[in-house]
């Protein structure tokens, strides 16, 4: 058994929670059907990734409509380990791109939405399996946000899933995403950061136990495949250096042969308005090249000259190849699920978290509960799970 496994309902657009409670019965019960039909496991609970604005958190908490929704969890054979708290407002049909950092974790809007989310999942998460909370690597590079501020707000938030854990007796975590561009985003800038962290704490005679107990890293293959990091090399550093693996996201990552220098215009019909796709590019010597967007690597006087491969931060399903003479990251995702197979104790909190199903160009676009029920077979398909 290689954990526990869900798709990401970010991708259903919602942003108050009558919405969101809406979009779960009108999507993830059709897409529950589908994949305990085709596994012919009717009688199996089933997995919801929950994704909750700051909108849908706080109106969750209000009256009834907690104890409701567990009732109709229950009801459903339904159940909820993990949310995703990255995106603190609109996610689809606005312009989100670097907004999606903001507030980051040097506000208090990001300290007040993350402790909603964990009450949340502290009185959602089965006993058993614990619950986790994804957020954002505290803020994006060109924000220079206050190192200081994001430590305090992290260092507050460890203490609340602390109080929490021992209070419900259950194993709470916070997972920071490393993602291109971000304060921190590979693994060399992860263990800085946490090292910086730790001085903080150790700085203010504070208790470096509920950093390492609480506060982890929300591993997405998409982010760290974009690095060119390989997989098993990533995840035993993060690990042997003392650091929690909260979840791990299921993505996949865009990939394009430059032997052909023409071949990187080809990328242009995954320039779209709605999300940030920064594009990294390597040299033959390993070199990596970093651009914010699309745009910015098709930009006039960008030189590619050196460049072997491109990858482009656009999430393509996991279980469908694109045409050549693109291709994508899949074999970092397929080498995660074997290194969590091989090494179990990881991580047991896996989300499938491809969320640009609704900007995919028209010859990747299938309905959406199609969509995501392909994604799920393909992961049981590929692993134990």
């Amino acid at each position: 058994m290689l954990g526990h496994l869900c798709y990401c309902t970010n991708i259903h657009p919602a942003e108050s929670w009558e919405e969101t409670l809406s979009a779960l019965k009108e999507h993830t019960l059709k897409v529950r059907d589908k994949v305990l039909a085709a596994t012919r496991n009717h009688e199996a609970s089933y997995a919801i990734g929950l994704r909750l604005s700051a909108r849908a958190a706080q109106e969750l908490l209000q009256g009834d409509n907690l104890s409701d929704f567990k009732y109709w969890l229950y009801s459903e054979s339904l159940y909820v380990y993990t949310i995703n708290g990255f995106p603190y407002g609109a996610f689809h049909n606005t312009r989100v791109k670097e907004n999606v950092y903001k507030p980051d974790w040097s506000t208090e809007k990001r300290l007040t939405y993350t402790a909603d989310l964990i009450s949340i999942i502290a009185e959602l998460a089965p006993n058993s399996i614990g619950g986790s909370v994804s957020s954002l690597p505290g803020s994006f590079k060109e924000f220079q946000a206050d190192e200081n501020k994001i430590f305090a707000n992290l260092y507050a938030t460890a203490r609340l899933l602390q109080t929490l854990s021992e209070l419900h007796e259950k194993d709470l975590h916070l997972g920071l995403e490393p993602e291109p561009l971000g304060h921190f985003e590979n693994t060399e800038e992860t263990l800085a950061f946490f090292e910086r962290f730790a001085d903080w704490a150790t700085s203010k005679d504070l208790p470096l136990e509920a950093i390492y107990q609480r506060i982890g890293i929300n591993y997405d293959t998409c982010h760290f495949a974009l690095q060119y990091e390989e997989a098993d090399t990533a995840l035993k550093s993060l690990t042997e250096a003392g650091l929690r693996i909260s979840k791990v996201h299921l993505s996949n990552a865009l990939e394009i042969d430059l032997k052909n220098s023409s071949n990187l215009q080809l990328i242009e019909k995954f320039d779209e308005p709605t999300y940030l796709h920064q594009v990294m590019t390597q040299n033959a010597a390993g070199k990596i090249s970093k651009f914010k967007d699309v745009e910015d690597a098709l930009a006039e006087g960008s030189d590619h000259s050196q460049a072997k491969t491109a990858r482009i931060h656009f999430h393509i399903p996991l279980h469908a190849a694109p045409e050549a003479p693109f291709s994508s990251t899949i074999q970092h995702t397929i080498d995660t699920l074997t290194y969590l197979t091989e090494n179990p104790d990881t991580c047991s909190h896996l989300e499938m978290e491809t969320y640009t199903w609704g900007v995919l160009p028209d010859d990747l676009q299938a309905p959406i509960e199609d969509q995501l029920t392909a994604e799920h077979l393909w992961v049981l398909q590929t692993c134990s799970v």
